[in-house]
């Protein structure tokens, strides 16, 4: 399995559309079989940052099976319009040290 973090800073006037949109692009993600699972949430003291979390079967999972799929096309659709509100978007290996009560 790997992470993938994507972090958006998403204006006042676009958050509610972009909730709506990732919520909507969500279904792609939940009927690709390399995405593991998802969660969008976002900044307690600064309410226009904004963390997708991705869990992948694999980096080539994602990056060869579901960018080339047609979940992905569906996916595209509704996220290209923030696509140049990303500030980071990098996959991460889970280590040893984990734990959740």
């Amino acid at each position: 399995m790997i992470v993938e973090y994507t972090c958006y800073k998403i204006e006042e006037p676009r958050r509610e559309a972009f909730e709506k949109d990732y919520a909507q692009a969500a279904k792609f993600l939940q009927a690709s079989k390399h995405c593991l699972a998802h969660e969008l949430t976002q900044c307690t003291e600064d309410a226009g940052f904004y963390v997708l979390r991705l869990e992948w079967d694999s980096e080539e999972g994602h990056l060869k099976g579901f960018r080339t799929s047609p979940e992905f096309q569906s996916f595209f659709a509704h996220v290209k319009p923030y696509f140049h509100d990303i500030e980071e978007m990098r996959h991460y290996r889970v280590t040893a040290t984990a734990g959740r009560k």
